[in-house]
């Protein structure tokens, strides 16, 4: 049956109607978050704490060096190379007599400078074998099936893993940026048995992460992620606990349904709306380290990000702790991104 495209129409024009109307609002709370940021009456030390302390129903940044510091666009260095590698997969069709998924891992090596060079690949690849169609438990038992939301945890990991073989490749010295599209954070993975986040993250995209950080005793390597147009607020929902009455906020015990909060003065605000308005082009924001429950399993790679202005874009660039506490190598994914 056809689509009435003349009922849609008339749907797409109150749909524009309630988002003018509520403009104002929106206005509104992103000024006030913008005036909360900047409020010099904020003790960072008593909101670390507070923050700590908490129990959201929202996850809330940690700060590393304050909420509104910006840093400007440091210079690149006069050569340089940056990889990066992206991928696509093909998921199992139920209705097929074979069961089977693609992953395709395209990746691409730009050298910058005197004598600048690029070579760009792709490399498919078809699992069919019964040990790559499932996840096995050691000792046996429960098997995880390979496929949809866990299909494409592993085309993550896959694309850190062609990543690492190709910062490999490169001669010791080169400066390099590692950079791969999308979050480092493996979060879908909540949920899952312990042994399948063992095989995707712990020797999957952690295991990758281990040898591009020991590339680093003879060549300047940083690794990141780029987000565009991120949805996340983390940072956004920092502030809202800043304007919380409540020394040790608890969102169920003291705001149940109905109770009015003075959180929501900034409710709908996203980080990137906020970060719009306090970054200049090429500026970078202050670091924050990730509250997603998985960075647990992380260690010396816990995500720390920071949201970089390019442009009319604001993107979160996420990065391992190694790479956030080595100023140079912060320094050369700030310039290179």
């Amino acid at each position: 049956m056809s689509l009435d495209l003349t009922r849609v129409a008339a749907q797409v024009g109150a749909m524009i109607s309630v988002l003018r109307d509520n403009r104002a609002e929106r206005e509104k709370r992103l000024g006030f978050a913008l005036k909360t940021v900047g409020d010099p009456a904020i003790d960072l030390a008593d909101l670390r704490k507070k923050i700590a302390a908490a129990r959201t129903t929202w996850l809330v940044a940690e700060l590393v060096d304050g909420l509104d510091k910006r840093y400007p666009e440091p210079p690149a260095p006069p050569d340089f190379t940056v990889i990066g590698a992206d991928g696509s997969h093909i998921d199992v069709d139920r209705h097929r007599a074979t069961r089977c998924y693609l992953i395709n891992i395209g990746a691409a090596v730009i050298r910058y400078g005197p004598r600048p060079d690029a070579a760009l690949s792709s490399a498919p690849r078809l699992y069919s074998d019964d040990n790559d169609l499932v996840i096995t438990p050691p000792g046996g038992g429960r098997e995880q099936v390979v496929e949809g939301t866990i299909l494409g945890i592993k085309r993550s990991a896959e694309e850190c893993r062609r990543l690492a073989e190709l910062a490999a490749e490169l001669p010791p010295g080169t400066r390099t940026l590692a950079l791969l599209d999308g979050t480092l954070l493996l979060w879908g993975l909540e949920g899952y048995p312990e042994f399948v986040t063992d095989a995707l993250l712990h020797r999957g995209l952690l295991k990758c992460l281990d040898v591009m950080q020991k590339l680093n005793a003879d060549r300047p390597l940083a690794v990141a992620s780029y987000i565009s147009f991120p949805r996340s607020t983390d940072v956004v929902n920092v502030l809202r606990l800043a304007v919380c009455p409540n020394d040790i906020p608890d969102c169920d015990r003291d705001c149940p349904p109905g109770k009015g909060r003075d959180c929501e003065a900034v409710a709908g605000v996203r980080d990137r709306d906020l970060f719009m308005e306090l970054l200049g082009d090429g500026e970078r924001s202050a670091l924050f380290v990730s509250p997603s429950k998985i960075v647990r399993h992380y260690g010396e790679h816990r995500v720390h990000f920071f949201y970089l202005r390019a442009g009319d874009e604001i993107a979160r660039i996420e990065v391992p702790q190694w790479v956030a506490q080595n100023q140079a190598l912060l320094d050369l994914t700030h310039a290179l991104v």
